[in-house]
Formats: C-alpha cells, structure tokens, sequence
C-alpha cells in the first residue's frame, strides 16, 4: 500500500507551485509515495510546467474553479495512501518532513490529523500553526482586538492558542489547511471536506469532525515548512474579509446549537463590515495619504504666503487678494500641480524626489501658460506661482524624506532602491542565479557569492563562506539573502532563516533549473518573485500612460461622435467600443490574439486593436504573432501605441 498521497490544489500560482513540487520531489526520496496536483483551471502556464518538469506528477486538469474543497476532494477520492497530506502549493517542505511526520503517525494511532510548525518567508513562526476552536467567545476576543493584547493568555488568546509554547508537541483543535496530514481511515469515518466551503472554513470544520469521530489533532513543532502565506489571496482584501467571515457562520450553523449559532452569526457579521470598513479605509489611505498631505501641507502654505507677500507688496497700505484667489485659483493651481506630479511618476513606488519635482515643474509651465491666457481681472501675482513651485517642491521633498525616516514602504532617499544581494550555493548554481537576477527589472548594486563549501578558496568568485554570513550581511549592507535550493537543504535554509532573523534582511529562495527566484516577506507583499524581465508594459508609469492615452482617445471619439459616424467605418460601434474603454473595460491596443503563449505576458485587457494593425498584411503565422506579443510587452512605449491609432484608426469600430 502507498504510505503518502500529497496532495496540491493549485489556481494561478505556477512559480510557487514549482518551487513547492521540488521540495516535495525531495521529501518523498524515500518514500512510497504519490503526489498530486488538481489545477483549478489556471491560466498561468501552471499546466504545461507540472507536465514538462513533474512527468511523475498525477494532474488533474479542472476546466472550472471548483473551489478548495472539491478540488482536493477529487485527488483524495482516488488516492491509494495510507495518510493523505493537503500540502498548500505557496508552502516549501523540509527534506526530512514527510518521514518525520509519518514516523509520528505510526507511533500515535490516537492521531486523526496532524499540523506542523510554520515559518513565513522570513523565517519568523506564524501563529496559525496552531488554532483553537473559534467559539462565540473566541470569535469575539479575536474580533475585537483582546487576544492580540493578551497573547499569551488562555482565556483571550485560544484562537492562536498563544499560551502553548510554539516548540513543543501539543493537542490542537483545528489543523492549518495549508499542511494538513491524515489518517486515510480516519477520513473514512469522518468524510471527506465539506464542499459547501469554497475557499476558508473547510479545515476548521474537518478539524473538528476528527475530534467529534474520537481521533486527536496533534501540532508537531520537530520539522517545519515556510508558508509564503496570502500570494494567491491578499488577506487585506474587503472580498478575503467577506469569503472568510462567512465560512465561519456556515461552520457555526453546521456544528453549534440555534442559540449559540445565532450568538456567533451575529458577532461575525459585526466582524465583516468593521473588517471590511477598516479593509476600505486601509486600502484608500495607503494609496491617498501621500498626495493628500501634499496638497493639505502646500495649500496651507499657499494661503500663508498670499497673506505675508500682499501684506509685504501689493497691499501695504490695507486690503488683500480677492476671495476667488483662495476658493478657486490656489485648488485650480494644485490640482494641475497633482495631475503633474502623478504624470510625471511621483506617486509610483519608490516614491522619488526627483520624478515629484519635475512634475512640479511641469505644472508650474503650465499654470504659466494658462495664466497667460486669462482675463486679466484674474491675473494675480506671478510672484505667488513662483514661491508656491518653490513652496510644493519643499513639501515634496519633506514629505518623501518624512517617509524614508519612518521606515514606511515605498520611500526611498539616494540610491536605497539599488538592492545588495547574496547568493549562497556551489559556484556554478550561484552564477547561473546571478544571470538570472541580473535580466530581471532589480535594480542591483552588488551581488556577493557566498560558497557552502567552508573552503573558499575552492571558489574564486566567492567572497565569503555560510559562517561568515552575519558578518559579510553587516560589512556589505547586504539586502537580501537567495539561497540556491539544489545545493541546500530546504532545512538548513529555514534554519538560516530563522538564525538571521535578527539582521531584518529579506530571503527568497531559487528553485533548481528554473528561471524564477521566490520569496515573500509579509501577507501583503507584493513583487517578490524575480522573473526574467519583460518590462515594458508591466512598468507603472507605462501603464498609466497607456491608460491615459485610452481615456483621452475614447473621450476624443465621444466628443467629435457626428464626425466618428461620418468617418470611421461602423462608427456606432467605435463608439461603442469608445465607452468600453472608457469604463475600462477594453484598452485600444491589446495582444494579438494566440492559443496561449500570452499567459506568460503581463495581463492586458482585451484590446480592440492589437500590434498586428501596425502592420500592412494581416500575419497568420501563430509563431510570429507571439513573438509580436513578447516584443510589445517587452519594448513597449506609449508611442507604440500611438503609431498604431494612427494607422489603424478606421479599424476602431471593429466588433469585439
């Protein structure tokens, strides 16, 4: 009989999904084992990976999202393992997890279920490793803030069940999801994952079915894995709050009495539109806060210098600027100062001085222009345009620099965003990383060698040694630490992670024969897998021309619509088309249309054009569509798209 059927549900995550199958390649070495994947109708070249790379892997393809449940249902159904492993595929194994698991296992019959002990991708333990059960009461404490205040405190803090120490084997009463080991006869009695949770809830109800069929769940601390936790679902999100708070009332209603059912529904309904209001007012100050203050701080500034420069000049003997000059003209001159700012790349992270100032430039030509132009009963001083430029440029650079000192995400002063790497492997897997890490959009100031061989003069490239690491990290102001996994153990490397944790630097891990490198270092962290650049269209400011360059184009079309109907071949649907875009739902210029090979492109919406428009003859070559594709992604430019209107625009009411 097979000992261990592993099973991966995967949707959209095919670089994470990678790294998780070799370390689970390596985990089952010497083991009697089986693993599975069921793709919940991925379109990330998941598929073509796990069939390329993972011959050995048993796919199941699903041509809808089924959801978490039934997707691992469908893999445990026709597993032949004596323990089924739910293994999430943003998890990496230790070497030795799987037989140190199993060996407990054999040696506890009273266990139905096990959980190990979880790192995140910076080596620091995540409490949901263990969990208790989320009970009205528990709900509430968890809710309203009282176990994260009393953490270690067994009547507030049972939801993380923060009073069992986190390095010691311990009776659990829900098991994570993201690695869930059981006793296939165990799943007999209970049944299988309640498909009536699509995504969250599922592995705190099976969790408690264990327990009610008389079987134990056990957290196991002696291996761990890292769980790069919420890259599929950012957490933060109003729908995660929603999904989650919901799963947990149909659980309640599944297991608790009507009283104590209505009791939880109606705290966690409490619980969704607190969560999801402090989610939405979370989201819209992490994107407002900077240009908010920047206009709070100069339009304060702005009326402090009309009231001293008129007293000074123009109205010494008495009286002041009209009322208009504050209600109209000073919010007119800081919206274009805004528009500019936000054109020119000052509110694109790493937020830079340099792209803010030239933006405010920018706007001071402009606002020059237009003053030029207005009667001249509302000419006011030229010298007010001049000291507000000086004025927001100051506010500008305050703010950014204000923001770098506290440390907040996305503000960088000088060079900082230039990053300093080490790699440590053999020579030959370090330097194949290092050409990888060199072709991605990073921006690298150094990147040091470090060899696993404690003998670095075998290593010529080499700077250093894994012992020397806490030393060479300080003297190089190091970054961020790649350990090459071909050459490392998944163990050392968490053990790595855990022993260097005190440097604040980031890791990621490369994957053997990939062109990815892998990491994460909080829930909501995005841009932490390094792939082989195609930069053009996925940068942020290119993005936001091109979106620019669909709005102005599509309002162009709806203003001058007598002279689209007139002029543009079917122009009741360019116009059509016009509104579609407007509203974002199409863009102008989009991919040529292929089988597939765009899933391995940046996203773009449908486009009602593409770059084959460009071109004389239609081009029926499959081949040389996608390498059209690559190059426009690649190389792209908002001038590209422009040569494509010009040249296509009579194509624009074409139906899509």
């Amino acid at each position: 009989m097979t000992k261990l059927s592993v099973v991966i549900v995967n949707y959209n995550v095919e670089y994470f999904l990678e790294q998780c199958l070799y370390a689970v390649r390596k985990a089952i070495k010497d083991i009697d084992a089986e693993v599975f994947v069921v793709d919940n109708n991925s379109v990330d070249g998941s598929l073509k990976m796990v069939r390329d790379k993972f011959p050995e892997v048993l796919l199941i393809a699903n041509k809808e999202n089924s959801g978490f449940s039934k997707a691992n249902n469908q893999a445990i159904k026709i597993a032949k393992g004596e323990y089924i492993l739910l293994l999430n595929p943003d998890t990496v194994v230790e070497d030795d997890t799987f037989l140190k698991v199993i060996d407990f296992m054999d040696t506890h019959p009273d266990a139905g279920g096990l959980g190990v002990k979880m790192v995140d991708g910076q080596g620091k333990f995540l409490p949901e490793s263990k969990r208790g059960l989320p009970t009205p009461l528990t709900a509430f404490y968890k809710i309203f803030g009282l176990s994260k205040i009393f953490p270690r405190s067994k009547r507030f803090a049972r939801y993380h069940l923060g009073f069992l120490d986190e390095n010691n084997t311990h009776e659990v009463d829900v098991l994570a999801g993201a690695f869930m080991l059981l006793r296939k006869t165990t799943l007999d009695v209970t049944g299988l994952l309640d498909e009536t949770f699509f995504m969250y809830g599922e592995d705190i109800d099976l969790s408690y079915r264990i327990t009610l069929a008389g079987y134990k769940n056990y957290y196991f601390p002696e291996t761990r894995i890292i769980h790069y936790k919420g890259e599929s679902t950012k957490k933060s999100s109003v729908n995660y709050v929603f999904v989650f708070y919901n799963a947990m009332i149909i659980f309640a209603r599944k297991h608790f009495s009507t009283k104590r059912a209505k009791t939880f529904a109606f705290l966690i309904n409490i619980a969704i539109y607190f969560r999801a209001f402090l989610a939405l007012l979370s989201r819209f100050f992490q994107k407002t806060a900077l240009p908010f203050f920047d206009a709070l701080f100069t339009i304060a500034g702005l009326i402090l210098i009309k009231k001293y420069w008129g007293e000074l000049t123009i109205y010494k003997e008495g009286g002041g600027y009209p009322l208009e000059l504050v209600a109209v003209v000073i919010p007119v001159y800081m919206g274009l100062w805004s528009l500019s700012v936000y054109l020119s790349g000052g509110y694109d992270k790493p937020y830079k001085i340099k792209k803010a100032i030239q933006g405010n430039l920018v706007g001071t030509l402009i606002i020059l222009v237009l003053y030029g132009l207005l009667p001249e009963s509302y000419r006011f001083s030229r010298a007010l345009i001049f000291l507000g430029t000086l004025w927001f440029a100051v506010v500008l650079a305050t703010n950014r620099f204000v923001g770098f000192l506290l440390h907040r995400d996305g503000y960088v002063f000088g060079n900082k965003e230039k990053m300093r790497f080490l790699i440590i492997g053999s020579p030959a897997e370090a330097l194949r990383v290092e050409s990888i890490l060199k072709s991605t959009a990073i921006k690298t100031d150094f990147i040091g060698l470090i060899s696993t061989d404690s003998n670095v003069r075998n290593c010529d490239s080499c700077i250093g040694n894994m012992d020397q690491v806490p030393d060479i990290i300080t003297i190089y102001n190091i970054n961020e630490v790649i350990f090459c996994s071909k050459d490392i153990t998944h163990q050392s490397i968490i053990d790595k992670m855990t022993e260097w944790h005190a440097t604040g630097i980031n890791y990621k891990i490369a994957p053997e024969d990939s062109l990815s490198i892998i990491g994460s270092n909080s829930i909501n962290t995005k841009g932490d897998l390094y792939t082989i650049a195609i930069q053009g269209i996925d940068n942020v400011s290119n993005r936001r021309n091109k979106r620019f360059l669909d709005i102005i184009l599509a309002v162009g079309l709806l203003l001058s619509f007598p002279f689209t109907l007139l002029l543009i071949p079917k122009g009741l649907t360019a116009l059509q088309n016009a509104v579609k875009v407007l509203v974002g739902n199409l863009t102008w210029v989009g991919y040529c249309k292929t089988e597939n090979e765009t899933s391995k492109l940046p996203r773009l919406r449908q486009g009602v054009l593409s770059p084959e428009d460009g071109f004389m003859h239609p081009i029926t070559d499959e081949e040389l569509r996608n390498r059209i594709n690559l190059l426009y992604a690649r190389d792209y430019s908002v001038l590209k798209d422009i040569n494509i209107l010009s040249k296509s625009l009579k194509k624009t009411g074409r139906k899509q």
